[in-house]
Parts: C-alpha cells; structure tokens; sequence
C-alpha cells in the first residue's frame, strides 16, 4: 500500500520505495502534427513526450504550447522534423540536435542550440548569453538581441542576429560564419582561428587576432541567400572580419615553450 511520497518515491509501508507512476500521455495527434500543452508538465515529461511523438508516433510537426521557460527543452532530437514553441523556453533549449527546423515564438534564455549539428533555429526575439556555444551546423536565427560570448568556439554553421550583440562574440571561433546586424561589444572575434564575422553596426573593440577584411562577391551572395531564406528583408551594410592568423605562429618560441604548447 502506498504511503509517504518524497521527491518523486513512494515509500509503503514495508519500507519498500518505488517511483511514482508516470502520468499519461498528453499530446494530441492529428495525422502527421501533434500539439502538447506543457502547462502542467516536468521538463522531463515534455522531452519524452516529443521523443516519442517523433520517433515512435512518427509526427513531423510538434507544437509545444505554454513551455514557461522551463531549461533543456527540446535537447537531443537527431531527426527531420518541425517543432514550433509557443512561448518562451529557458536556458539550454535544443542543445545537441541534429536536423530539426525550430521556430521559437518568444524569447530564449542562454545557451540556446548549444552543439547544434544541422537543421535550423529561428527566434522571434531575443536570446541570452553563449548562444550558439560550440555550433557545429545549420542556421541560428535571432530577431532581436543577443547576449555576451555569442557562438563561442564556433566549429561551423551560420548565426544570424538582427539587433545588437554582446562581449566577446565569436570568441575562440573555429569555422563558420556569424552576421551581427546591429553593434557588437567589446572583444569582438577574440582568439578567433577561422571562420567569418559581419557586423552591420559599431563596434567597441576588437579581440585579439580579429582583423578587417574586404567583402566580395561571395560574401554578398551567402548574406543575400540567407536573407531571403529566413525573410530578413534586405540585409545592412556590412564590414567583415576574419582572424589574422598571428595565434597561428608558434615559430618564434624556445623549443622549451614549443614541447608545452604543442
């Protein structure tokens, strides 16, 4: 017989403990689109409830309503498919996915698409700090303002904001490309060893090894295409930065500083 609960356990009477029943399945399907109401939902429950929804029910567009800015959603989905948030998530959302097409309607917390392989991320607003941390692929797409250390370690993929950009953006960036429609802080590019930075606005200051470049033809049909694709209207006047490689040159040390740093 059950008896006291304590963080998720029942305890019996015989001292045996076992886990509070899961309650049931939320979601409503409808053919090939589902939609979960995560007002009164763990985070947990609404990951499993999507998991489940697109790899066992195979739906390919989920609707995820009232997400209350719960952290971690959405985390870990490595298939095609659509999924809409009506609302705001928290920190964390869609870290570790791998082809789904995200359509934020709300705000973002940090660390929004955190090692993101491929598909896209679309806000519809702003975002935290570290987002895009460690990108690898697709599209981070953020009308509004983002926070400090924007795709930091950027391994590749594209990060496009429509508004301002805060500290150290793009800071130890590897490869890919990031477009900052409006001003961009301090420390821009710092560290940076591959990859490509275009910032529409002012800039405060430069990072270490961040250098001006010259646009050509490639970088207008790239910022062009991606404009269209994601409906941004006609892109600013941008000035490109690249890193000058200078990080890159070990040649200058002592041998005894060459077997500690390679």
């Amino acid at each position: 017989m059950a008896g006291l609960t304590r963080s998720g356990v029942v305890y019996d009477a015989r001292g045996l403990v076992e886990p509070d029943p899961e309650p049931p399945m939320t979601a409503q399907i409808d053919g090939d689109r589902a939609v979960i109401d995560a007002t009164d939902l763990t985070t947990r429950k609404i990951n499993l409830e999507l998991k489940r929804i697109v790899y066992d029910e195979g739906v390919n567009d989920v609707t995820i309503l009232n997400p209350g800015s719960r952290h971690s959603l959405g985390v870990g989905i490595l298939k095609r498919c659509h999924i809409t948030f009506e609302g705001s998530p928290g920190w964390y959302a869609c870290g570790l996915i791998d082809g789904p097409e995200v359509q934020i309607n709300g705000r973002v917390g940090w660390s929004l698409a955190e090692n993101m392989m491929s598909g896209s991320v679309v806000v519809e607003g702003p975002a935290g700090s570290l987002t895009g941390a460690a990108l690898r692929g697709g599209d981070l797409v953020i009308k509004g303002n983002v926070g400090a250390r924007t795709g930091i370690d950027q391994k590749g993929g594209t990060i496009i904001v429509t508004g301002r950009a805060g500290i150290n953006t793009g800071f130890m960036m590897q490869r890919g490309r990031q477009v900052i429609c409006g001003d961009a802080g301090d420390g821009l590019g710092d560290s940076m060893y591959d990859g490509l930075i275009y910032v529409g606005g002012n800039i405060a200051s430069l990072g270490v090894d961040c250098v001006p470049a010259e646009m050509d033809d490639s970088d207008h049909e790239f910022i062009n295409r991606k404009f269209e694709i994601y409906g941004l209207g006609t892109p600013p006047d941008l000035k490109k930065f690249e890193c000058g490689k200078v990080l890159h040159n070990y040649d200058a040390l002592e041998p005894s500083e060459r077997k500690l740093v390679l």
